[in-house]
């Protein structure tokens, strides 16, 4: 099984550097033609299924890469970005005086801090973590694309490699790129990462 991995386009929050989980944020003009461009890179690609964050920008991205395409699409609220509770919508330099004990203690320690009233790290990973149990469901599938978030995807390429939670660092996803993670027999393979080109059938 190969899972096609696509983050969201560009959005307005991107742009505003504000921390954006599960609040609205409207794909950018820039995050639609980022879409769109992939729609064109990924064009040949049989894909059986879609698997996508129930996040209107994922929702908003997966269309615009299908367009016409009758692929069946499923909505999954686990594959949805990590949320920042009251940090929502807000830049880092507000919450350092709105919230300051609790954003420096998230700071110093993500992994273990919670944001206020939001989802830590710990409940996230296992929310991912659950996903990748699930992708069992999929595998006798050839292609999977999966639409979701910078967090989801660069967590869900570590654990799939079998490295710790906080290797999700080491995985940049970059918007208006396509990634693939190889699957076979329990086994993973890391086979492309934030690619611009377009993809054609082997000859």
């Amino acid at each position: 099984m190969r899972l096609w991995l696509v983050r969201h386009g560009e959005t307005e929050a991107n742009v505003a550097g504000l921390y954006s989980g599960h609040a609205p944020t409207a794909l950018t003009p820039r995050g639609i033609t980022q879409a769109q461009t992939l729609r064109t890179l990924l064009q040949e690609v049989p894909f059986d299924q879609v698997l996508c964050s129930a996040l209107k920008r994922a929702q908003h991205t997966a269309q615009l890469i299908l367009a016409s395409r009758e692929v069946p699409l499923h909505t999954l609220p686990s594959l949805n970005e990590m949320f920042f509770g009251d940090w929502e919508m807000r830049h880092h330099r507000d919450l350092t005086r709105e919230d300051a004990a609790n954003y420096a203690a998230w700071c110093a320690d993500w992994q273990n801090a919670i944001p206020t009233n939001g989802e830590g790290f710990q409940a996230f990973s296992q929310r991912v973590q659950q996903f990748i149990t699930e992708l069992t469901a999929w595998q006798h599938h050839s292609n999977v694309l999966i639409v979701s978030h910078q967090g989801v995807l660069s967590l869900l390429i570590a654990s799939l490699l079998k490295m710790p939670p906080a290797s999700l660092w080491h995985f940049r996803i970059e918007q208006g790129a396509w990634s693939a993670l190889d699957v076979c027999d329990g086994f993973t393979t890391l086979s492309v990462l934030n690619s611009r080109a377009i993809w054609q059938p082997e000859t």
